[in-house]
């Protein structure tokens, strides 16, 4: 039934104007993530949900930024500060988790490539 009606659908010319018509798919390179763990996977970023360390890798990125960017001089203290803050709690993260030497190391390189950091 529901061949009739995409076979229906294309007579129709209704999937005539989809984006992407003509064009390759981005098939994302799985071959990394167990197999058993690439539908948890697509879910958890589907969904937006990022690891912690990978959400304070992202924050101290943008706080950096600003830092950087920023012209008042008591604004900036206000960031560095944040910045300390930040990079402690992610150091204290990386070294509960264990994800400061060896395979952590190479693991958390991984999270972050994945999730384009």
């Amino acid at each position: 039934m529901a061949e009739e009606k995409i076979k229906e659908a294309i007579r129709d010319g209704q999937l005539d104007h989809l984006p992407g018509k003509g064009k390759p798919l981005q098939l994302e390179d799985l071959s990394a993530i167990p197999e058993d763990m690439r539908t948890s996977y697509h879910m958890m970023k589907n969904s937006g949900y990022l690891p912690e360390e990978v959400r304070l890798n992202k924050e101290l990125v943008s706080l950096r930024d600003l830092i950087a960017a920023c012209e008042d001089g008591g604004e900036r203290e206000n960031y560095k500060k944040k910045l300390t803050e930040k990079e402690l709690h992610y150091k204290l993260l990386m070294e509960k988790r264990k994800l400061t030497t060896g395979t952590g190391r190479k693991y958390r390189s991984k999270i972050n490539q994945r999730f384009g950091l």
